[in-house]
């Protein structure tokens, strides 16, 4: 069902270039067929999707293969540090001593990736892109896809985008609705096609019908769906003129954001191999969420920013953008539960390894986890940081992938499986290891090993290289604040002061919403027990 109250006439009528019969599983649960070209192992989901036998034993190894690192490596220093307990010490001072090094690294580049944000935000990005040839061809198509999320948050987006520094008559708007959402999801949807149809160039609504084949329920499948459908209703515009945003419902772009991503498209030629982050700051409801749900959600802003500085390891994340005849040649995940970093990986398969992240250093403003009272709130924050976690379920895609596609370099097919894997394994084990493992010699070591000068010394020496460390913590705590939104009249002073203090928080959150969650996903993949898609309940007070 799609309702177009404006179909913006008066734009050249361009040809799809045979797109339209060549389109991958997009649509009505798939029913546009995939190219001959696009090879079947682009479309695995799971090791049960082959049907070959030696292909299924492969991929579960794949998929095995994160959670036997992680769990190893934790069991093996419980057992050693009862066993060889000098071992275990030696390993955890080397440890500390490479995580130290890291953490001086990442915080140079998080210093200069917020320099650079600071810096973008001051640029008329909108008069430097007029500029630029070929401006007036670009259309952005922006997709909301939405579940139970109540009107407010939907709203908000909507009047972002509304708001934004961008010809509304170059951006099309696309809510597409869950139609297991009911009557209630239904009314919220035409409350807002009523308030907002007539200030863009197209405005469309589109409902995903519930268990179709091949999805699996979620984000994926939804924007997949509404994909298929509005792709038919634009057919007078170039593809290739086209910039798709597929934004998390409560996102709230920036003014810029829009002509920044149309400058860099420019810039590029209308490059089709890439893809462009923005940087994800979760302050639309910061001064409500409790501190926890601060401190994770700003953590995540943080090591989105140090990304943002390391390109060759940056891939599509959250909201994001992307040329949409990129989209339309290789079809949105429909499958899995982490499609926006599912899409990076199955373009750069499709494109033998010719596919790259461009980074922003701009800012889309986003939800903290906050539910209805703290310990819905705690649910929920573990819930989503599991769910990210899952994105672990790319690493037997890509590595099955590398075998299979025999054109991308053997050096990039390395690179790129040591960072995923290193990437999963350090957010499994790295907070335990660093918080936990320093005092464990001493206590399963025994007499003779606590008795020993090393093992007397041995928690003065981690914690001491743990409180050098804590300078890392230092400069989060500083950016936290110089990247807050303003202060509501009706929050306290003591409020204000929490928002330094609550990175104390930091070894709880990053072990409690960290580790442990990552090892949960881990855990559930080594065993086959594969996750569904969760949808974190979006929730805000009275503002």
């Amino acid at each position: 069902t799609s309702v177009s109250p404006i179909e913006g006439g008066g734009m050249p009528e361009w040809k799809w270039g045979g797109l339209e019969n060549h389109l991958p599983l997009v649509g009505s649960g798939g029913s546009n067929p995939p190219p001959a070209a696009m090879e079947y192992y682009l479309e695995v989901s799971k090791a049960s999707d082959l049907k070959n036998k030696k292909e299924r034993i492969v991929y579960r190894f794949f998929e095995a293969l994160p959670g036997i690192f992680s769990w190893t490596t934790l069991i093996s220093a419980l057992l050693l540090s009862y066993f060889s307990p000098a071992i275990v010490g030696i390993f955890i001072i080397l440890f500390d001593l490479y995580w130290l090094l890291r953490v001086a690294y990442l915080s140079f580049h998080q210093v200069s990736a917020f320099s650079k944000m600071k810096k973008n935000l001051k640029v008329n990005w909108l008069s430097l892109t007029k500029k630029m040839e070929g401006f007036e061809e670009i259309f952005h198509l922006v997709c909301l896809p939405f579940y139970k999320e109540g009107p407010e948050i939907i709203e908000s987006s909507l009047n972002s985008i509304l708001n934004s520094n961008y010809p509304k008559e170059k951006i099309i708007v696309v809510l597409a609705v869950e139609e297991r959402g009911g009557e209630r999801a239904k009314r919220v949807a035409e409350e807002m096609r009523e308030k907002f149809s007539k200030n863009f160039y197209k405005f469309f609504v589109f409902f995903h019908p519930e268990k179709l084949p091949g999805e699996i329920q979620g984000k994926g499948a939804n924007v997949n769906f509404a994909i298929g459908k509005v792709k038919e209703k634009i057919k007078e515009i170039n593809p290739e003129n086209i910039i798709f945003s597929v934004f998390d419902v409560d996102t709230r772009p920036y003014p810029d954001y829009f002509a920044l991503v149309t400058y860099h498209y420019l810039k590029l030629k209308k490059e089709k191999n890439v893809c462009f982050q923005p940087i994800p700051v979760y302050n639309n409801n910061v001064w409500q969420a409790p501190s926890f749900s601060r401190v994770v959600a700003t953590s995540n802003t943080f090591w989105q920013m140090m990304q943002q500085e390391r390109p060759e390891q940056l891939v599509s994340y959250s909201s994001h953008s992307i040329p949409f005849s990129t989209i339309l040649e290789t079809g949105y995940p429909k499958n899995v539960v982490s499609d926006d970093s599912r899409i990076f990986w199955k373009a750069y398969l499709l494109k033998n390894g010719n596919f790259r992240a461009i980074p922003l250093f701009y800012p889309v403003s986003m939800d903290a986890v906050l539910g209805k009272n703290l310990w819905r709130t705690i649910v929920n924050q573990y819930k989503q940081q599991r769910r990210w976690a899952w994105g672990v379920e790319n690493i037997p895609y890509l590595m099955f992938g590398f075998l299979k596609n025999k054109k991308i370099p053997l050096s990039k097919k390395i690179k790129n499986s040591i960072i995923i894997l290193e990437g999963f394994w350090s957010w499994a084990v790295a907070s335990i290891l660093i918080f936990l493992l320093g005092w464990l010699p001493v206590v399963v070591g025994g007499e003779k090993f606590k008795g020993t000068l090393f093992g007397y010394n041995l928690p003065k020496i981690t914690r001491n290289l743990m409180a050098i460390a804590a300078f890392g913590m230092i400069v989060c705590a500083i950016l936290s604040l110089l990247i807050l939104p303003k202060v509501p009249k009706k929050i306290g002073k003591l409020k204000k002061f929490s928002i330094f203090l609550q990175w104390v928080l930091l070894p709880v959150t990053l072990i409690g919403f960290g580790s442990i969650p990552a090892l949960d996903a881990q855990t559930r993949l080594l065993f086959g027990r594969y996750m569904d898609f969760w949808t974190t309940e979006k929730f805000r007070k009275n503002e």
